[in-house]
């Protein structure tokens, strides 16, 4: 494994350390945390597109019309993830997560 590799999985097994060996889920909170994992997920993949769709209106690889829509396209997903964040009590600052040494997630 090259040292890349070898401090990648030193790391995990470090944040595997400090995670607790069982999951305390609440019937109260399950749901809220659920939301607040997936609306991660979907962050993070909205923070990917977004980055993809710059670099491709950079490259000038979309015409005006397809840049037009991915606009109003991720302009209606940063709306429905504030909707959903707001009906969950969420903040944006929620959804990033600590990955100990590797740093936050988003």
């Amino acid at each position: 494994m090259d040292g890349v590799g070898a401090g990648v999985t030193a790391a995990l097994t470090e944040v595997a350390r400090e995670l607790p060996n069982r999951v305390d889920a609440h019937p109260d909170t399950v749901e809220r945390d659920l939301m607040k994992l997936v609306l991660t997920i979907v962050e993070l993949l909205r923070q990917l597109v977004e980055r993809q769709a710059l670099r491709r209106v950079d490259q000038g690889d979309l015409t005006e019309e397809q840049e037009e829509r991915m606009g109003l396209t991720l302009m209606l997903l940063e709306d429905r993830m504030t909707e959903l964040r707001e009906r969950y009590g969420l903040r944006a600052s929620d959804l990033n997560l600590d990955l100990g040494p590797l740093g936050s997630l988003l």
